[in-house]
């Protein structure tokens, strides 16, 4: 199994930043806006972006939640391996407010569909906006493109995108794997 460095921890963290400015240019001061990490990769994101937000340009009052889309997938039942849920954590009202989804690699775009209609539970948004680490644009199921992203990999055949995270115990670092 090949693997092929795609962006090494100072890439993230530059990335990182600029899309930090780029929520600030479209939010100013978040009053109307939530983010909302996709359980499970996606949060170690959503912290962090959530972190530069907060450290770096003092916007103080961020929420932020956690969507867990386990039962909401499409592919639910499908397979023999049992899914175990994770937790959702929105302690926040979504009714008529700004919400950007943030998840670490847009494959087909069935997460993002799930996370659509988790999100419904919690009331009606005005607006929803999506921030993805990698798209991985020609493998698109289902028409959806992010609003903001990091950087976009065609990926071929049987290769996967890999993101480590040190939060999740490895290093900050973007692989392509291959077979």
């Amino acid at each position: 199994m090949s693997q092929k460095l795609l962006l090494s921890a100072k890439e993230i963290d530059i990335i990182l930043h600029r899309l930090a400015c780029q929520l600030i240019e479209n939010h100013t001061h978040f009053r109307d806006t939530v983010l909302i990490g996709i359980q499970p990769r996606g949060v170690f994101l959503a912290d962090r972006i959530k972190k530069i937000l907060v450290e770096d340009y003092q916007l103080l009052d961020i929420k932020m939640g956690h969507l867990d889309i386990t039962f909401y997938r499409d592919d639910f039942r499908r397979g023999e391996k049992i899914l175990e849920a994770n937790k959702t954590n929105i302690d926040f009202v979504v009714e008529d407010k700004r919400i950007v989804f943030i998840d670490d690699v847009l494959y087909t775009g069935r997460s993002i569909r799930a996370a659509l209609t988790a999100v419904q539970s919690f009331g009606r948004p005005q607006e929803i906006e999506l921030l993805a680490l990698i798209d991985r644009r020609f493998s698109r199921h289902l028409p959806i493109q992010p609003n903001y992203r990091g950087r976009q990999v065609d990926a071929i055949n049987q290769e996967k995108v890999k993101v480590d995270w040190v939060e999740n115990g490895g290093q900050d670092a973007v692989y392509l794997v291959g077979e």
